[in-house]
């Protein structure tokens, strides 16, 4: 039987037979991701998102917090519309109007779950909700039910369940069972947890709710002390069968529990965790990249899975015995995550359908018309300036063409004075809302002058907190990919930009982050229910 088969059979809360090995993949990049500080997506990069976790094989997208803003409704909204093999969730507080915005977001949905959820450790309901436990006890049983009347699939959280007393846990979770919960999700909501702690709680549970059959049980894992996949895994070896994950691990402070790193952990050693998922692996660099790009946020070079480094080898001896047998050194392959070597060189002879074959190759093919035409203008334009265009470069210009598409403010041109004699100058001209207008800025460099253009064209107050450049590829032609990081009032937003020209891909970049901030400057984090 195929994960796909598995998959389609494990559709019931029941796993039976053969599937009870079948570990479901949770993926909230998406909404816990996006609260990482300095990121935000807007609904078509959302989509976008959504779309490769679907094409991934991921079970369980979850796409937002509807009751949070109309962006974030919409975002839920449309993600819903657009996916139609994974289940999509909405994540709502244990209240009637966030459940019902939630609803009225997935209905649409070929698959729709409301995840709903409420803190139940001591220091939560005493500080946090300001509840005892007999009220937060009826909160759950009385969310849980109304969820359960408007959609069949219902996941419930007991935030902050690592830390709450066993007992208490133990009680409402039959509860929330009882009143309809078809999955219960176990957060290590401040990543406190070690494995043996968390597995022995996991196995606690199975033991000591007598309805727990009745349910798929999950957890979601923080990486605080960097044990959110070790954490997991442990949970999954105790009967957990969904893992809560983002891509790259992404999330609140330190992030959640990687999604690349748990899958590729049981994909690789299935003789000590003998169970399945339906994730098809070689998606995984794709879509590390694309959120990488998308949100700002670099995958740092030893990253596991994804990161540059992850099947480099540069001592001797390593390579010597790569070269004789790759498994001397490697436990998986770079295709098994879908990272591989085109023999297609591009270059400034190359014609459209090259470039669209390239595409595909690259899994952008299912770009529209008018996106691949102006990723092609663009290629055409870098080809003129470099001799060998890497696969690296064209991923760079299509990921930094479709992100800016549907941008308030575009740029158009840009014209530096800079070098030792001074005054270093920058002419910019920039369309906003349609309308293109242009100015002239000194500053203190290229850039400063460059940001100073952007400013006096977009008044603003947001500070700049990170300024970085790195090269796509080798040479000394590389394409530049900036990231630029803005606060404001609290907010922060990372964006990107990539460019032949180091200075032009910093003004894209400061767009970017402006555009982002646009959409952040909407959200609203909602307050905690109190009694």
């Amino acid at each position: 039987m195929t994960a796909k088969d598995i998959k389609s059979v494990n559709s019931a809360p029941q796993l039976e037979g053969n599937n009870k090995n079948y570990v479901r993949i949770f993926d909230t990049t998406l909404r816990d991701g996006e609260q990482s500080p300095g990121c935000s997506m807007n609904l078509e990069e959302k989509v976008r998102v959504a779309l490769m976790l679907e094409e991934m094989g991921v079970d369980i997208i979850e796409a937002g917090f509807p009751i949070a803003s109309n962006g974030d409704f919409d975002s839920v909204r449309e993600v819903a519309n657009a996916v139609k093999e994974s289940s999509v969730a909405g994540l709502a507080r244990a209240s009637v109007n966030d459940i019902d915005r939630a609803w009225e977001a997935l209905k649409g949905a070929a698959r729709p779950r409301i995840h709903t959820f409420l803190s139940t450790s001591p220091l939560h309901m005493r500080v946090k909700l300001q509840m005892d436990p007999d009220e937060v006890h009826q909160a759950i049983i009385d969310s849980v039910t109304h969820a359960r009347n408007l959609c069949p699939d219902v996941e419930w959280s007991p935030e902050d369940g690592s830390r709450t007393e066993h007992d208490f846990l133990c009680r409402v979770v039959e509860s929330a069972i009882r009143a309809g919960a078809t999955t219960i999700n176990i957060p290590d909501t401040v990543g406190y947890a070690v494995p043996d702690e968390f597995a022995d709680l996991i196995s606690m549970l199975f033991n000591r709710v007598p309805n727990i059959d009745k349910a798929i049980i999950s957890v979601h894992c923080h990486n605080d002390l960097g044990l959110a996949v070790a954490n997991s895994l442990a949970a999954v070896n105790m009967g957990a069968r969904q893992i809560e994950c983002t891509i790259n691990g992404i999330g609140e402070r330190a992030g959640n529990c990687a999604l690349e790193e748990v899958v590729m952990a049981l994909r690789t050693r299935p003789d000590s965790m003998p169970y399945a998922t339906g994730i098809d692996t070689t998606v995984i660099t794709r879509a590390s990249h694309l959120v990488s790009t998308i949100t700002g946020f670099s995958v740092q070079p030893n990253k596991a899975i994804v990161g540059a480094n992850a099947f480099a080898h540069e001592a001797g001896i390593h390579q010597d015995g790569v070269l004789k047998d790759a498994q001397t050194y490697e436990i998986m392959t770079p295709e098994s995550v879908g990272l591989t070597h085109s023999n297609l060189v591009m270059g400034k002879h190359s014609g459209s359908h090259a470039f669209h074959e390239k595409l595909k190759e690259l899994g952008y093919g299912d770009l529209g018309q008018n996106a691949v035409a102006n990723a092609f203008q663009r290629f055409k334009e870098l080809a003129d300036k470099k001799k060998d265009v890497f696969d690296e470069d064209i991923v760079a210009l299509v990921d930094d063409t479709i992100q800016h598409d549907s941008d308030r403010i575009k740029f158009i041109s840009l014209q530096v004075v800079a070098g030792s004699k001074g005054p270093q100058t920058a002419e910019l001209e920039l369309e906003i809302d349609g309308n293109i207008i242009a100015t002239k800025a000194d500053g203190n460099g290229p850039v400063d002058a460059s940001f100073k253009a952007i400013k006096e064209l977009c008044p603003h107050i947001a500070t700049l907190q990170l300024y970085q450049v790195q090269a796509v590829t080798e040479g000394a032609d590389a394409q530049a990919d900036v990231t630029v990081r803005l606060e404001e009032n609290g907010k922060t937003v990372n964006g990107q930009g990539a460019d032949a020209d180091t200075l032009v891909a910093s003004v894209r970049a400061y767009l970017h982050a402006l555009n982002k901030l646009n959409i952040k400057r909407e959200k609203t984090a909602p307050e905690a229910l109190t009694a």
